[in-house]
């Protein structure tokens, strides 16, 4: 039942964050000598206005094809890692995070690359003219086909780089953060300090490793139309910096942020209320910060990760 609320949860997170993530992938790979976007605002007033509100959603789903198979990874790596660690400790709960977060990468990236792919596919077009993909296994297919596996998993160097310590950080800091503010069952307050947790843990994550997200999305949007820019991640590192300065590294981290707050937020929400609804309990029995509870407390953790990144 935790597997399936958190498959739930993610999917609310993912409905309520996609138009942030269209906005910081197109931020992340626009042309900085022809700009199309001044911002934040006025890339989703341009994207709302050129291509309609569902422009905000290109890519949907690949995120959503994938979300099921990344839940199962991360719940089951993280925690097994969580037993075989044997105490629950801010520094275990930081490597269990980050062999989940290396693991599901075999499922993280492809899924990415494709979202990447069908957020950049007809960019100012109200109505594509010409669809390279018709959806996001259509994507995958046709990337299959033309360069292999590797074609398929490109940017996975980064994409691990960006993942293992992310979700570390997230855990850390989401075990750190429910210790401090208490989170009791009786507690009146208790969803929304769970709430809060999860979204800044959120938060702190994404500033650990954004610098990295960055040049990933550049390397998976690299190469549509068949036309390839960067040799390598150095070469892009290079190139990104020489055109554009160490700024190049903030592109899009407004969206990013202001995105991970609310999916957090709807993630946690949802699970915790088909929990309730599941144990018919009035009272969601998940979270108890002190040493003889640790066994709810990490359950909690198991919950959580739904939200992660």
């Amino acid at each position: 039942m935790d597997f399936l609320a958190g498959c739930i949860g993610g999917a609310a997170g993912v409905l309520v964050g996609h138009p942030f993530d269209t906005v910081k992938v197109r931020l992340q790979v626009q042309n900085v000598d022809k700009p199309l976007y001044r911002g934040t605002y006025h890339c989703f007033q341009s994207i709302v206005r050129q291509e309609s509100m569902f422009g905000l959603y290109k890519g949907i789903g690949s995120p959503m094809m994938g979300l099921t198979f990344i839940n199962a990874i991360v719940f089951g790596v993280q925690g097994n890692a969580m037993r075989y660690l044997g105490q629950d400790t801010p520094m275990n709960q930081f490597l269990a995070g980050a062999a989940a977060g290396a693991i599901q990468c075999v499922i993280c990236c492809p899924m990415e690359l494709a979202k990447t792919r069908m957020q950049m596919q007809g960019t100012g077009e109200k109505k594509s003219k010409r669809k390279l993909y018709k959806n996001s296994l259509d994507c995958l297919v046709r990337i299959y086909k033309r360069e292999g596996l590797l074609g398929v998993n490109r940017g996975m160097v980064t994409t691990l780089i960006r993942e293992t310590p992310g979700f570390g950080v997230y855990f850390l800091s989401y075990d750190v953060l429910t210790r401090s503010i208490g989170c009791e069952p009786n507690d009146p307050f208790m969803i929304p300090k769970l709430l809060f947790a999860g979204g800044m843990s959120g938060i702190v994550s994404w500033l650990s490793t954004y610098p990295v997200d960055v040049i990933k999305s550049r390397l998976q949007a690299d190469g549509v139309g068949g036309v390839y820019q960067y040799s390598s991640i150095a070469d892009c590192v290079r190139q990104s910096v020489r055109r554009e300065g160490l700024r190049v590294f903030t592109r899009g981290l407004t969206s990013t942020l202001l995105r991970a707050f609310p999916v957090n937020a709807a993630t946690f929400a949802t699970v915790t209320l088909v929990l309730m609804y599941a144990r018919g309990s009035e009272e969601p029995k998940d979270c108890e910060p002190a040493p003889p509870e640790a066994a709810h407390h990490t359950q909690l953790q198991k919950q959580s990760q739904a939200t992660s990144l």
